[in-house]
């Protein structure tokens, strides 16, 4: 996978919890969620007020003044930033005031009519803006939303925004978890010994003594008061569109989705993949540790064996990131290193390409290690387009299946060969067909509403950088 910043990077990750000390239990579960955004981190509790910690950095160094956080309800959520630009004013969670009193929100997804709302509600509602966050402009949308029930004014806001969002809320004594009717970014309910939480990814359930219990549907809204669970209620429908990437590269292995481990469906990618496009090998490796297990897979569909090849350092931070070639070598020789491979044919399988700037020099360290031939196998099909719905990838023109094709970019890495799983192959594996999954990152077909926001939205960004 390409590393640090060339690595695909999804938006955030949030955490809702109800139990005695839910603010620790939030902590800790953000520690299970932090590969879903390392920029920032927040907590927000309620014990018949609001008490609210958030900064920069990973969640260990946030929180590693063990802030006060009483009560027995609680969100959490990491940052990556994708909308709005990384600094302490865009940390979630946001605090707003409301006629229902104060409300905290945290959101995982891409909002693309940020801009536009940004605009309506200081001139409609005369509201004061702090950030550049799309977060902040959801929950000032419900601050002012109409409406008797959370059912009401959530699909209030749903009429009006563009994007995908998965929600949690803290409104008093009560959390409210939404999906967007495209149910494009994950969202999953779990028990533990004395409540429930709601996260973006049931691994965070495990770290709490907890299990899962099921996903939250697209659309559903569910609301959790004192005694558990209650009845939430639906948003307007719409054409399903999960994303695929949250099975390539995003979800931590151990998560469930629809019952799946993340892992038996990166073997089972990798299973296609080799189906697809064996290689004359005599050892599979992956690069670590996202192409791990499709490797496995790799393994098991072509008989080839797999072994350990590269051994990645996890002591090298984002710190050593230098936008120079010779730099992004260095950086990934301090990151990897070799195990002996003299004489062995290797398919080296990695979950996805998107700039091409470090494969090369894996290749190469790969090869000095002995490899007498190193065919590239990739667990996803070439990426071609953005994403505008929570994760940040690349621009289009950066994106290097667009300047090369396969033989191109195996000459271009030094590699023997390389080929990419199809489209129709990574949905087999997925168990997902071209009507419930998101595939805009390979096909340039975005859901229909993201395709017909796409124009306004890159109007309003301009005018905003005008003024």
């Amino acid at each position: 996978m390409d590393t640090s910043q060339q690595k695909v990077k999804d938006e955030c990750g949030v955490i809702a919890v109800h139990a005695p000390e839910a603010g620790k239990l939030a902590v800790l579960g953000l520690h299970a969620l932090q590969h879903r955004g390392q920029e920032s981190a927040g907590v927000a509790t309620f014990d018949g007020a609001v008490h609210l910690h958030k900064a920069m950095g990973l969640v260990e160094s946030v929180f590693a003044c063990d802030p006060s956080l009483p009560g027995s309800w609680a969100i959490g959520h990491n940052r990556y930033s994708t909308t709005g630009s990384s600094t302490a004013v865009n940390a979630g969670p946001f605090e707003v005031a409301s006629r229902f009193g104060p409300l905290v929100l945290a959101h995982n997804g891409n909002i693309l009519n940020a801009p536009i709302l940004r605009g309506w509600l200081a001139d409609s509602f005369n509201l004061t803006l702090h950030s550049d966050s799309d977060s902040e402009v959801l929950a000032l949308l419900l601050s002012v939303a109409p409406g008797d029930s959370w059912i009401e004014r959530l699909q209030w806001m749903a009429d009006r925004v563009i994007g995908s969002y998965s929600l949690v809320l803290l409104a008093g004594d009560r959390l409210i978890g939404v999906r967007d009717p495209m149910g494009n970014r994950p969202l999953a309910m779990g028990r533990i010994a004395e409540g429930w939480v709601l996260a973006s990814e049931s691994c965070a359930f495990s770290l709490l003594g907890g299990i899962p219990v099921r996903d939250v549907q697209p659309g559903e809204v569910v609301e959790i008061g004192q005694d558990g669970p209650i009845p939430g209620g639906w948003l307007t429908p719409a054409r399903h569109a999960f994303c695929a990437f949250e099975h390539i590269y995003i979800a931590r292995p151990d998560t469930l989705f629809a019952g799946r481990a993340v892992h038996a469906v990166r073997r089972a990618i990798g299973e296609e993949l080799g189906r697809e496009h064996p290689a004359p090998a005599d050892l599979v490796i992956g690069v670590p540790d996202s192409g791990t297990s499709a490797a496995l897979g790799f393994s098991t569909s072509t008989g080839i064996p797999f072994g350990e090849g590269l051994i990645k350092n996890r002591y090298v931070g984002r710190t050593f990131i230098q936008p120079a070639q010779a730099e992004r070598e260095r950086l990934i020789r301090m990151k990897f290193g070799a195990l002996p491979l003299k004489g062995k044919r290797i398919a080296l399988v990695d979950d996805s390409i998107v700039r091409g700037n470090t494969l090369r020099p894996i290749v190469a360290l790969v090869r000095e290690a002995g490899a007498s031939e190193v065919h590239v196998r990739v667990a996803s099909p070439p990426l071609t387009d953005p994403c505008y719905l929570g994760v940040d990838m690349a621009r289009k023109d950066e994106l290097i299946a667009n300047r090369m094709g396969e033989d191109e970019l195996a000459a271009h890495t030094t590699a023997d060969s390389l080929r990419h799983i199809s489209v129709d192959g990574l949905l087999r594996a997925i168990r997902g067909t071209r009507d419930d999954t998101c595939l805009a990152c390979f096909t340039g077909r975005y859901p229909p509403a993201v395709q017909a926001a796409l124009p306004a939205r890159a109007e309003a960004e301009e005018m905003e950088m005008a003024r």
